[in-house]
């Protein structure tokens, strides 16, 4: 649920899936592993250690995730992670995908310089199932560069991976299908050949990341409760310089006026 702060009136919501132990992992990603190092019956005090990938439940993928030399999550201006937007309601059934009409018509608009949250409905199917990888809809190449024409800062979706899932390698690209069953199911249920239909490789996600623009995969949380609003996000990932990706605690701040609560200006 979402917390309003009682001396400022901003609503503070979570954006995000849990994480921990049994988060949902990428199909050929290793899974979260925890253990606690230190404990309170044996120590006094609690430690724990963590093995994972990093992109795991919900992230933050920076430039260098897929164009090298690209800048690493503690390199991307802060402005880029912090600021105004949009949560857009764009509804997706499985292995569609979200084309430039829909984000024409987005409520409310998408407008120059925003942080841009698209959501699908596909956050209600988070979970280790071939429904949410493998089914899921995703960004067309189209609908990126517009997103690069508008200037945006950040784009987020409720989808495990930003691409429709047979643009990655969970079909047929670069070594997979991860999903062995998923390029033939794909052809079985809608009579079209993947290869045709997504002939090039994670391409909107590249598109987005060659412009600098940072992504976010896996939002979820209470996201609900700010579809068609404007609202100020807080997306900051560690300062790691190298680092291709990061979990994040993704917040969504709005006010009671339903207006943004960061309002420009000069200081005094």
């Amino acid at each position: 649920m979402s917390v309003t702060d009682p001396i400022s009136g901003l609503v503070f919501t979570e954006l995000g899936h849990e994480w921990g132990h049994g988060t949902p992992s990428m199909p050929g990603h290793d899974d979260v592993l925890m253990w606690r190092s230190v404990k309170h019956a044996q120590h006094g005090v609690m430690a724990h250690r963590i093995r994972m990938v990093m992109h795991s439940g919900t992230h933050l993928n920076a430039p260098i995730h897929l164009i090298q030399g690209g800048d690493g999550v503690g390199a991307i201006a802060l402005d880029r992670l912090f600021g105004n937007g949009v949560v857009v309601s764009i509804p997706k059934s499985r292995w569609d995908l979200v084309e430039v009409a829909d984000l024409e018509k987005a409520t409310p608009p998408i407008g120059e310089g925003d942080m841009v949250v698209i959501v699908t409905g596909w956050h209600r199917k988070f979970s280790d199932s071939l429904e949410y990888f493998g089914e899921s809809p995703g960004l067309s190449k189209s609908a990126a560069e517009w997103l690069v024409m508008r200037k945006v800062r950040l784009v987020a979706m409720d989808t495990p991976q930003i691409d429709h899932p047979l643009a990655t390698s969970l079909g047929l690209h670069r070594g997979g299908p991860l999903m062995n069953r998923l390029p033939g199911k794909y052809q079985e249920e809608t009579g079209r050949d993947p290869r045709q239909d997504h002939p090039e490789w994670n391409v909107a996600h590249k598109t987005l990341l060659e412009a600098g623009i940072p992504t976010v995969e896996n939002v979820g949380g209470d996201v609900e409760e700010v579809l068609g609003q404007r609202a100020a996000f807080h997306a900051l990932p560690w300062r790691w310089l190298e680092g291709d990706a990061c979990v994040i605690r993704f917040i969504a701040m709005t006010d009671p006026a339903n207006s943004v609560a960061i309002e420009s200006g000069t200081a005094v």
